[in-house]
């Protein structure tokens, strides 16, 4: 008898604690960090082995603000832990914790495996967003309080200013960083683009022209600068000339699908439309997820008698036009960075 109690209670034991953890975790889910802390707490002293729930109270110790107390056993359990999702929530807790102690040094290397792990969470590319929020902020900060002066205070003051949409005080901000500076790179093509955003009419016209002309004399391969000369030609009816500086921003950069779609529709104009299509069908290789130039090639195809190709164009064009937009698309697109060099 007292060896089938014996029997009994060796079952029951990691049946509680299997129960207990479970009821842990479900407390932990809830958003009762402390009761699950406490419990989980109890459980490991009872089951040193237990790697969930070992997880767990680093976990809930954590959420409870003892990150002191946790960075050890996360860091055991993000490098060790067998099973992927325990993995996954250590590191992003462990990576919390990191930031919220200000040890930026310790929390880079976890954001890298986590990124090498996860490449397509969600929540580790909200982390990874965070922490390069931290980092540009506290560069921020360094160089506000350390070289008020510079004229990379200005320029960056006139970036802020621009994704703001207050465009006369970004361009306020780049002529004060050229005066201090006239001969850096970037800066006279960012008031040339801050002159337009701000408006069409033929005075900012020529102004941002001459900018954009200056940012040439600096860096002469500049395809971007290039490419906005001729758009300012094609609005100031000058299409022969905007010609040749979409040709030459082409030929500075091939991987710039933009100068090849403005190009074509001179082309298209000219009804040369061979040639557009030649140069749209490139644009489209490049850029396969640009809607303009889809929306080209469609018109020129169209205007070649290739209906068929015509009708592929317009259903990759709605497509495209039905993915999602937001306020954070248009954000990006507000940044108006330069094409990468290949």
């Amino acid at each position: 008898m007292r060896a089938i109690n014996s029997l009994t209670l060796l079952l029951w034991v990691p049946l509680m604690s299997g129960q207990s953890t479970a009821d842990a975790i479900e407390s932990f889910h809830r958003g009762q960090y402390a009761k699950a802390r406490e419990m989980l707490e109890k459980i490991v002293a009872a089951s040193p082995d237990n790697s969930v729930a070992k997880t767990f109270v680093a976990l809930s110790r954590a959420a409870t603000g003892s990150c002191d107390a946790a960075v050890s056993d996360l860091g055991q359990q993000f490098l060790n832990n067998a099973d992927a999702a325990l993995r996954r929530l250590a590191g992003i807790a462990l990576l919390q914790c990191q930031l919220a102690r200000n040890r930026m040094e310790e929390a880079w290397p976890v954001l890298a495996q986590l990124q090498k792990s996860f490449p397509e969470d969600a929540d580790v590319l909200y982390e990874t967003a965070k922490i390069h929020m931290k980092a540009w902020n506290d560069a921020v900060f360094q160089m506000y309080q350390k070289t008020p002066a510079s004229f990379r205070v200005n320029q960056l003051s006139g970036e802020i200013l621009e994704i703001q949409g207050r465009y006369q005080d970004a361009a306020a901000e780049y002529r004060k960083a050229i005066g201090k500076n006239p001969a850096a790179l970037n800066l006279h093509y960012r008031l040339g683009r801050a002159l337009l955003l701000e408006s069409h009419q033929p005075v900012n016209l020529l102004e941002a022209r001459k900018e954009f002309e200056a940012e040439l004399v600096l860096n002469p391969s500049d395809a971007v600068a290039e490419y906005q000369i001729g758009q300012i030609l094609v609005a100031e009816q000058n299409p022969s000339v905007a010609a040749h500086r979409f040709e030459r921003a082409a030929s500075l950069n091939p991987d710039f699908a933009e100068p090849l779609v403005a190009l074509a529709k001179l082309k298209s104009e000219e009804k040369k439309y061979s040639d557009a299509v030649g140069l749209l069908e490139r644009a489209v290789k490049l850029q396969p997820l640009s809607e303009s130039a889809h929306y080209s090639l469609m018109i020129a195809y169209r205007n070649a008698g290739r209906m068929d190709d015509a009708r592929r164009e317009k259903e990759a064009f709605d497509k495209l036009n039905r993915l999602p937009e937001g306020e954070f698309s248009e954000f990006l697109k507000k940044l108006g960075e330069k094409a990468p060099k290949p």
